[in-house]
């Protein structure tokens, strides 16, 4: 974690949450965090202070998932569950290893793999009543899940479509992780990425496991939730720029004060490339023009970055298994 790294307040709200009120000061005076700053939904806090505050709330409540579940996971649970997933030859069977573990701690948040043609779908049952915490833990569970197939195979996995049960969360960060086709209020959460991923193999090991679990899984979870980071200011540029006048990695590089090969180190330190982020931000154009715009599907594709329309259209069949058209009616009817 660098100190330009941080996270909005909102997720120092959704840690305390389960606390004793009698503790939280003290708990939030080990971590280093203003008080007063938690009534201020704008404000954002040091990633490394949040860091030290989800340990302390981990130790505080004996339990990693931060009280966000009626049983949670004991001090330890995270490394018993990588040093069992370590030993898979596959991200596939990592990550059935890992859903299948997290469901001997968690009570009432479970996920499950299924695979539906090209798409590996993980769903949720989250039986938590409580709204914010029922959100949070959603966030939480992927993050741990997502968080670990990525280090597991020593890349980013790419979240195609996800959806979410409860409202968008009050936070107003962006939400890159999550893809650009992104939807809340739905009927259940659920994310899907290529189910190719699934095929990889792991490129971690034990060795590297030990150094992983040093910083783990407060580590995964700030990287995840620290969106505004020089990722997300990367994408917020080439998202407010017409996709002809967009900046190259050189151009990026030199009006940041830094050379192309120090703004590549500090994209990947954050789970992308450059080409990763133009390809998200041509996915947002055409969800967001789809769904909020009357514009030709030609005027999206040209917007987007499409010298032809047949381009866009394959593009958008390998994203999401349908048309442009066939998304925008399906989208409309949802209204």
């Amino acid at each position: 974690m660098q100190e330009k790294d941080s996270v909005a307040v909102y997720f120092v709200q959704t840690a305390l949450h389960g606390l004793h009120p009698q503790r939280v000061a003290a708990v939030l005076a080990e971590a280093g965090i203003d008080p007063q700053l938690l009534g201020d939904s704008k404000v954002r806090v040091a990633a490394s202070a949040f860091a030290k505050l989800w340990l302390a709330v981990a130790h505080e409540l004996d339990d990693e998932f931060l009280g966000l579940d009626s049983h949670g996971m004991p001090k330890g649970s995270f490394a018993l569950i990588c040093r069992g997933v370590i030993q898979c030859s596959s991200i596939g069977q990592a990550l059935k290893q890992c859903l299948s573990s997290l469901g001997l701690f968690l009570r009432d948040i479970r996920g499950n793999l299924s695979v539906r043609g090209k798409q590996a779908i993980i769903r949720l049952d989250n039986r938590q009543p409580d709204g914010l915490t029922s959100s949070a833990a959603e966030e939480t569970y992927l993050t741990i899940v997502l968080g670990l197939l990525c280090w597991l195979a020593g890349r980013r996995i790419p979240v195609d479509r996800s959806q979410f049960a409860h409202p968008r969360p009050p936070h107003g960060d962006d939400h890159l992780f999550w893809g650009p086709n992104l939807t809340f209020e739905a009927n259940y959460s659920e994310i899907a990425f290529d189910a190719s991923y699934l095929n990889l193999p792991l490129v971690q090991d034990q060795i590297t496991l030990k150094q992983f679990l040093r910083t783990s899984p407060q580590w995964l979870i700030v990287r995840f939730i620290n969106r505004q980071g020089l990722s997300s200011q990367v994408f917020k540029q080439l998202r407010d720029c017409r996709y002809e006048y967009w900046p190259t990695l050189a151009d990026m590089a030199a009006a940041r004060s830094l050379s192309v090969a120090s703004l590549r180190r500090q994209l990947q330190r954050e789970g992308f490339s450059f080409q990763e982020l133009k390809d998200e931000v041509r996915r947002s154009i055409a969800f967001e023009r789809l769904r909020n715009t009357d514009l030709s599907i030609g005027e999206i594709a040209e917007q987007a970055g499409f010298q032809e329309a047949s381009a866009f259209h394959r593009a958008f069949k390998q994203w999401t298994g349908e048309s442009p058209g066939h998304y925008r009616t399906k989208w409309q009817d949802k209204g």
